[in-house]
Protein backbone atom coordinates (compact mmCIF):
# COMPACT_ATOMS: atom_id res chain seq x y z
CA UNK A 1 0.00 0.00 0.00
CA UNK A 2 1.33 3.46 -0.88
CA UNK A 3 2.26 5.71 2.02
CA UNK A 4 -0.10 8.59 2.70
CA UNK A 5 -0.13 11.80 4.70
CA UNK A 6 0.11 11.08 8.40
CA UNK A 7 1.79 7.71 8.03
CA UNK A 8 5.08 7.42 9.93
CA UNK A 9 8.40 8.22 8.31
CA UNK A 10 12.01 8.57 9.48
CA UNK A 11 13.55 12.05 9.78
CA UNK A 12 16.86 13.50 11.01
CA UNK A 13 15.96 15.91 13.80
CA UNK A 14 17.90 18.68 15.57
CA UNK A 15 17.84 17.80 19.27
CA UNK A 16 20.01 20.55 20.72
CA UNK A 17 23.66 21.57 20.64
CA UNK A 18 25.77 18.91 18.90
CA UNK A 19 22.84 16.50 18.91
CA UNK A 20 21.05 15.08 15.90
CA UNK A 21 19.25 11.79 15.49
CA UNK A 22 16.52 9.86 13.74
CA UNK A 23 12.95 10.24 14.96
CA UNK A 24 9.58 9.15 13.66
CA UNK A 25 7.40 11.90 12.20
CA UNK A 26 4.22 11.84 10.12
CA UNK A 27 4.49 12.17 6.35
CA UNK A 28 3.60 15.85 5.79
CA UNK A 29 0.25 16.94 4.43
CA UNK A 30 0.19 18.64 1.03
CA UNK A 31 -1.34 22.11 0.71
CA UNK A 32 -2.76 23.51 -2.54
CA UNK A 33 0.52 25.15 -3.58
CA UNK A 34 2.78 22.40 -2.24
CA UNK A 35 4.34 19.18 -3.37
CA UNK A 36 5.29 16.28 -1.16
CA UNK A 37 8.50 14.66 -2.39
CA UNK A 38 9.75 11.19 -1.61
CA UNK A 39 13.43 11.90 -1.08
CA UNK A 40 15.78 9.63 -3.02
CA UNK A 41 19.03 11.43 -2.20
CA UNK A 42 19.98 14.28 0.12
CA UNK A 43 23.18 15.70 1.60
CA UNK A 44 24.71 17.31 4.64
CA UNK A 45 25.61 20.95 3.98
CA UNK A 46 27.58 23.60 5.85
CA UNK A 47 24.51 25.41 7.26
CA UNK A 48 23.33 22.09 8.72
CA UNK A 49 26.51 22.04 10.80
CA UNK A 50 25.88 25.63 11.90
CA UNK A 51 22.42 24.52 13.07
CA UNK A 52 23.62 21.47 14.96
CA UNK A 53 26.38 23.51 16.60
CA UNK A 54 23.80 26.15 17.62
CA UNK A 55 25.60 28.80 15.57
CA UNK A 56 22.38 29.44 13.66
CA UNK A 57 19.03 29.35 15.47
CA UNK A 58 16.26 26.90 14.54
CA UNK A 59 13.56 25.29 16.65
CA UNK A 60 14.28 22.11 18.56
CA UNK A 61 12.75 19.15 16.78
CA UNK A 62 13.25 20.66 13.34
CA UNK A 63 13.99 18.18 10.55
CA UNK A 64 17.18 19.50 8.97
CA UNK A 65 18.42 19.52 5.38
CA UNK A 66 17.78 21.63 2.28
CA UNK A 67 19.59 19.90 -0.62
CA UNK A 68 17.81 16.97 -2.27
CA UNK A 69 16.34 15.20 -5.25
CA UNK A 70 13.33 12.91 -5.24
CA UNK A 71 10.08 11.72 -6.76
CA UNK A 72 6.78 13.61 -6.62
CA UNK A 73 4.59 11.75 -4.16
CA UNK A 74 1.70 14.22 -3.91
CA UNK A 75 0.80 17.48 -5.66
CA UNK A 76 -1.39 20.36 -4.54
CA UNK A 77 -4.35 21.15 -6.77
CA UNK A 78 -2.90 24.55 -7.75
CA UNK A 79 0.39 23.06 -9.03
CA UNK A 80 0.43 22.31 -12.76
CA UNK A 81 2.96 20.99 -15.26
CA UNK A 82 4.09 18.06 -13.10
CA UNK A 83 2.88 14.52 -12.56
CA UNK A 84 3.06 12.07 -9.69
CA UNK A 85 6.21 9.99 -10.05
CA UNK A 86 8.25 12.69 -11.81
CA UNK A 87 11.89 12.83 -10.76
CA UNK A 88 12.71 16.37 -9.66
CA UNK A 89 15.51 18.53 -8.37
CA UNK A 90 14.14 20.67 -5.54
CA UNK A 91 15.28 24.20 -4.79
CA UNK A 92 17.22 24.73 -1.58
CA UNK A 93 15.74 28.23 -1.64
CA UNK A 94 11.99 28.29 -2.28
CA UNK A 95 10.91 31.74 -3.54
CA UNK A 96 7.17 32.35 -3.80
CA UNK A 97 7.44 34.41 -7.00
CA UNK A 98 4.96 37.09 -5.93
CA UNK A 99 6.29 39.00 -2.90
CA UNK A 100 8.14 42.32 -3.02
CA UNK A 101 11.57 40.67 -3.16
CA UNK A 102 10.64 38.14 -5.83
CA UNK A 103 9.07 40.85 -7.96
CA UNK A 104 12.22 42.95 -7.45
CA UNK A 105 14.35 40.09 -8.87
CA UNK A 106 15.82 39.35 -5.46
CA UNK A 107 14.21 35.94 -5.13
CA UNK A 108 16.66 34.53 -2.60
CA UNK A 109 15.38 37.11 -0.10
CA UNK A 110 11.74 36.05 -0.64
CA UNK A 111 9.54 37.03 2.28
CA UNK A 112 6.51 35.00 1.23
CA UNK A 113 3.61 35.78 3.49
CA UNK A 114 3.82 38.52 6.06
CA UNK A 115 3.97 36.01 8.93
CA UNK A 116 7.27 34.70 7.53
CA UNK A 117 9.25 37.91 7.90
CA UNK A 118 11.37 36.50 10.72
CA UNK A 119 13.06 34.08 8.30
CA UNK A 120 16.29 34.69 6.47
CA UNK A 121 15.08 35.09 2.91
CA UNK A 122 13.67 32.14 1.02
CA UNK A 123 15.67 29.55 2.93
CA UNK A 124 12.80 27.63 4.49
CA UNK A 125 13.67 23.93 4.28
CA UNK A 126 15.43 22.88 7.47
CA UNK A 127 15.19 26.43 8.76
CA UNK A 128 11.65 27.68 9.35
CA UNK A 129 9.94 24.47 8.17
CA UNK A 130 10.96 20.82 8.23
CA UNK A 131 13.71 19.95 5.78
CA UNK A 132 14.68 17.06 3.56
CA UNK A 133 16.93 14.76 5.58
CA UNK A 134 13.90 12.53 5.79
CA UNK A 135 11.96 10.02 3.76
CA UNK A 136 9.44 12.66 2.65
CA UNK A 137 9.44 16.46 2.60
CA UNK A 138 6.82 19.13 1.89
CA UNK A 139 8.00 21.72 -0.64
CA UNK A 140 6.21 25.10 -0.52
CA UNK A 141 5.54 27.15 -3.67
CA UNK A 142 6.18 24.00 -5.65
CA UNK A 143 5.23 25.52 -9.00
CA UNK A 144 8.36 27.68 -8.93
CA UNK A 145 10.74 25.33 -7.13
CA UNK A 146 10.74 21.93 -8.84
CA UNK A 147 12.83 21.18 -11.91
CA UNK A 148 12.26 17.97 -13.84
CA UNK A 149 15.38 15.81 -14.06
CA UNK A 150 16.16 14.61 -17.59
CA UNK A 151 16.05 10.85 -18.04
CA UNK A 152 19.75 10.75 -18.94
CA UNK A 153 20.85 12.33 -15.63
CA UNK A 154 21.43 10.53 -12.34
CA UNK A 155 20.55 11.75 -8.86
CA UNK A 156 24.27 12.14 -8.12
CA UNK A 157 24.77 14.41 -11.13
CA UNK A 158 21.97 16.71 -9.97
CA UNK A 159 22.01 16.68 -6.18
CA UNK A 160 24.55 19.50 -5.71
CA UNK A 161 23.10 21.88 -8.29
CA UNK A 162 20.25 23.41 -6.29
CA UNK A 163 22.43 24.67 -3.46
CA UNK A 164 26.22 24.56 -3.43
CA UNK A 165 26.61 24.89 -7.21
CA UNK A 166 24.04 27.66 -7.45
CA UNK A 167 25.57 29.41 -4.43
CA UNK A 168 29.20 28.95 -5.40
CA UNK A 169 28.74 30.06 -8.99
CA UNK A 170 26.68 33.02 -7.80
CA UNK A 171 29.75 34.38 -5.99
CA UNK A 172 31.42 34.99 -9.34
CA UNK A 173 28.16 36.26 -10.87
CA UNK A 174 27.48 38.65 -7.98
CA UNK A 175 31.00 40.05 -8.25
CA UNK A 176 30.51 40.44 -12.01
CA UNK A 177 33.68 38.56 -12.89
CA UNK A 178 34.59 39.39 -16.47
CA UNK A 179 36.92 37.88 -19.04
CA UNK A 180 40.55 38.23 -18.08
CA UNK A 181 40.07 39.13 -14.42
CA UNK A 182 41.90 37.49 -11.53
CA UNK A 183 40.03 35.67 -8.76
CA UNK A 184 41.11 34.12 -5.44
CA UNK A 185 38.79 31.72 -3.63
CA UNK A 186 39.49 31.34 0.08
CA UNK A 187 38.46 27.89 1.38
CA UNK A 188 38.05 24.96 -0.97
CA UNK A 189 35.23 23.16 0.75
CA UNK A 190 32.17 22.21 -1.30
CA UNK A 191 30.93 25.77 -1.88
CA UNK A 192 34.44 27.11 -2.42
CA UNK A 193 35.09 24.45 -5.05
CA UNK A 194 31.88 25.46 -6.82
CA UNK A 195 32.97 29.10 -6.60
CA UNK A 196 36.26 28.09 -8.21
CA UNK A 197 34.33 26.43 -11.03
CA UNK A 198 32.12 29.53 -11.31
CA UNK A 199 35.10 31.88 -11.65
CA UNK A 200 36.44 29.74 -14.48
CA UNK A 201 33.01 29.60 -16.18
CA UNK A 202 32.72 33.41 -15.97
CA UNK A 203 35.99 33.85 -17.86
CA UNK A 204 38.62 34.59 -15.21
CA UNK A 205 42.15 34.36 -16.61
CA UNK A 206 43.70 33.41 -13.27
CA UNK A 207 41.88 31.47 -10.56
CA UNK A 208 43.67 30.89 -7.24
CA UNK A 209 42.39 28.36 -4.71
CA UNK A 210 43.44 28.73 -1.05
CA UNK A 211 43.11 25.97 1.56
CA UNK A 212 45.27 23.74 3.74
CA UNK A 213 43.94 20.25 2.96
CA UNK A 214 45.82 18.42 0.23
CA UNK A 215 42.78 16.62 -1.18
CA UNK A 216 40.82 19.86 -1.44
CA UNK A 217 43.69 21.68 -3.14
CA UNK A 218 43.91 18.80 -5.63
CA UNK A 219 40.15 19.03 -6.24
CA UNK A 220 40.48 22.80 -6.64
CA UNK A 221 42.75 22.25 -9.62
CA UNK A 222 40.27 19.76 -11.02
CA UNK A 223 37.47 22.33 -10.66
CA UNK A 224 39.37 25.05 -12.49
CA UNK A 225 42.04 26.65 -10.29
CA UNK A 226 45.24 27.61 -12.12
CA UNK A 227 47.21 27.95 -8.89
CA UNK A 228 46.60 26.55 -5.42
CA UNK A 229 48.06 27.88 -2.18
CA UNK A 230 48.43 25.94 1.05
CA UNK A 231 48.18 28.72 3.62
CA UNK A 232 50.10 26.62 6.15
CA UNK A 233 53.12 26.55 3.82
CA UNK A 234 53.18 30.15 2.58
CA UNK A 235 51.58 33.51 3.16
CA UNK A 236 48.61 33.51 0.74
CA UNK A 237 48.38 37.31 0.61
CA UNK A 238 52.03 37.71 -0.31
CA UNK A 239 51.77 34.99 -2.95
CA UNK A 240 48.60 36.49 -4.42
CA UNK A 241 50.27 39.88 -4.62
CA UNK A 242 53.26 38.27 -6.36
CA UNK A 243 51.01 36.52 -8.87
CA UNK A 244 49.15 39.74 -9.68
CA UNK A 245 52.07 42.13 -10.11
CA UNK A 246 51.73 43.52 -6.60
CA UNK A 247 48.15 44.73 -7.03
CA UNK A 248 45.99 41.96 -5.62
CA UNK A 249 43.16 40.11 -7.30
CA UNK A 250 40.19 41.76 -8.93
CA UNK A 251 37.82 39.52 -6.94
CA UNK A 252 38.29 37.54 -3.71
CA UNK A 253 35.61 35.03 -2.75
CA UNK A 254 35.08 34.12 0.91
CA UNK A 255 33.63 30.60 1.14
CA UNK A 256 34.01 29.57 4.78
CA UNK A 257 32.40 32.14 7.06
CA UNK A 258 35.21 33.06 9.46
CA UNK A 259 36.79 36.37 10.46
CA UNK A 260 40.20 35.16 9.29
CA UNK A 261 39.12 34.21 5.77
CA UNK A 262 37.06 37.41 5.46
CA UNK A 263 40.05 39.54 6.42
CA UNK A 264 42.23 37.60 3.98
CA UNK A 265 39.78 38.37 1.18
CA UNK A 266 39.84 42.08 1.97
CA UNK A 267 43.65 42.04 2.07
CA UNK A 268 43.96 40.05 -1.16
CA UNK A 269 41.91 42.41 -3.33
CA UNK A 270 43.32 45.36 -5.21
CA UNK A 271 41.99 48.89 -4.66
CA UNK A 272 38.69 49.00 -6.50
CA UNK A 273 38.33 45.22 -6.19
CA UNK A 274 35.37 43.19 -5.00
CA UNK A 275 34.97 40.87 -2.02
CA UNK A 276 32.23 38.31 -2.67
CA UNK A 277 31.13 36.69 0.57
CA UNK A 278 29.38 33.31 0.64
CA UNK A 279 30.13 32.19 4.17
CA UNK A 280 27.47 31.85 6.86
CA UNK A 281 29.06 33.67 9.80
CA UNK A 282 28.51 32.29 13.28
CA UNK A 283 29.76 35.29 15.25
CA UNK A 284 30.70 38.96 15.08
CA UNK A 285 32.25 40.06 11.80
CA UNK A 286 34.58 43.06 11.63
CA UNK A 287 36.05 44.88 8.63
CA UNK A 288 39.85 45.29 8.87
CA UNK A 289 40.36 49.03 8.43
CA UNK A 290 43.88 49.05 7.01
CA UNK A 291 43.33 46.49 4.26
CA UNK A 292 39.93 48.09 3.58
CA UNK A 293 41.95 51.29 3.09
CA UNK A 294 39.85 53.01 5.76
CA UNK A 295 36.79 52.97 3.54
CA UNK A 296 38.30 55.06 0.73
CA UNK A 297 39.85 52.29 -1.38
CA UNK A 298 36.76 51.69 -3.54
CA UNK A 299 36.61 48.07 -2.38
CA UNK A 300 33.13 46.57 -2.58
CA UNK A 301 31.83 43.93 -0.16
CA UNK A 302 29.05 41.82 -1.64
CA UNK A 303 27.05 38.96 -0.17
CA UNK A 304 24.91 36.29 -1.75
CA UNK A 305 22.25 33.81 -0.72
CA UNK A 306 21.71 30.85 -3.04
CA UNK A 307 19.72 31.85 -6.14
CA UNK A 308 16.63 29.67 -6.40
CA UNK A 309 13.83 28.80 -8.77
CA UNK A 310 13.23 26.09 -11.35
CA UNK A 311 14.77 27.99 -14.28
CA UNK A 312 18.04 28.43 -12.39
CA UNK A 313 18.09 24.68 -11.70
CA UNK A 314 17.22 23.81 -15.30
CA UNK A 315 20.11 25.90 -16.59
CA UNK A 316 22.56 24.31 -14.19
CA UNK A 317 21.41 20.84 -15.22
CA UNK A 318 22.04 21.81 -18.84
CA UNK A 319 25.58 22.84 -17.89
CA UNK A 320 26.13 19.32 -16.58
CA UNK A 321 24.45 17.62 -19.53
CA UNK A 322 26.65 19.53 -21.96
CA UNK A 323 29.90 18.80 -20.17
CA UNK A 324 30.60 22.28 -18.83
CA UNK A 325 30.27 21.33 -15.16
CA UNK A 326 30.86 18.07 -13.28
CA UNK A 327 30.26 18.06 -9.54
CA UNK A 328 29.87 14.33 -8.98
CA UNK A 329 33.52 13.96 -7.86
CA UNK A 330 32.71 16.17 -4.87
CA UNK A 331 30.52 13.40 -3.41
CA UNK A 332 33.12 11.42 -1.49
CA UNK A 333 30.97 9.50 1.00
CA UNK A 334 27.56 7.79 1.04
CA UNK A 335 25.45 6.89 4.08
CA UNK A 336 21.97 5.67 4.86
CA UNK A 337 19.62 7.96 6.76
CA UNK A 338 19.92 5.62 9.75
CA UNK A 339 23.65 6.45 9.86
CA UNK A 340 23.04 10.20 10.14
CA UNK A 341 24.99 10.68 13.39
CA UNK A 342 28.06 8.98 11.95
CA UNK A 343 27.73 11.03 8.76
CA UNK A 344 27.55 14.34 10.68
CA UNK A 345 30.54 13.35 12.79
CA UNK A 346 32.62 12.60 9.69
CA UNK A 347 31.58 15.73 7.81
CA UNK A 348 31.83 18.06 10.78
CA UNK A 349 35.33 16.90 11.67
CA UNK A 350 36.57 16.70 8.05
CA UNK A 351 37.88 13.17 8.40
CA UNK A 352 38.78 10.65 5.70
CA UNK A 353 39.29 13.37 3.03
CA UNK A 354 35.57 14.11 3.06
CA UNK A 355 34.25 16.80 0.74
CA UNK A 356 30.51 16.10 0.45
CA UNK A 357 28.35 13.44 2.09
CA UNK A 358 25.30 11.99 0.34
CA UNK A 359 22.47 10.46 2.37
CA UNK A 360 20.01 7.93 1.00
CA UNK A 361 16.78 7.50 2.98
CA UNK A 362 15.53 4.02 3.74
CA UNK A 363 13.53 2.55 0.88
CA UNK A 364 14.69 5.15 -1.63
Amino acid sequence: MSATSGDPMAAAVFRGKDRIGIEEKPIPACGPNDAVIQVTLTTICGPDLHIVREEFPVDLGRTVGHEHVGVIHELGEAVTGYQLGDRVLVGAITPCGTCFYCQSHCEAQCSGHEDEWEMIGGWRLGNSIDGCQAEYVRVPYAQANLAAIPDDMTDEQCILLADIASTGISAAERADVTIGETVAVFAQGPIGLCATAGARLMGASLVIGVDSLENRLHMSTRMGADVTIDYTDQDPIAEIKRLTGGRGVDVAIEALGTQQTFESCVSATRPGGRISSLGVYGGKLEIPLESYIYGIGDKQILSTLCPGGKERMRRLMEMVRNGRLDLEPLITHHYGLDQIEEAYDLFGNQRDDVIKVAIKPQGA
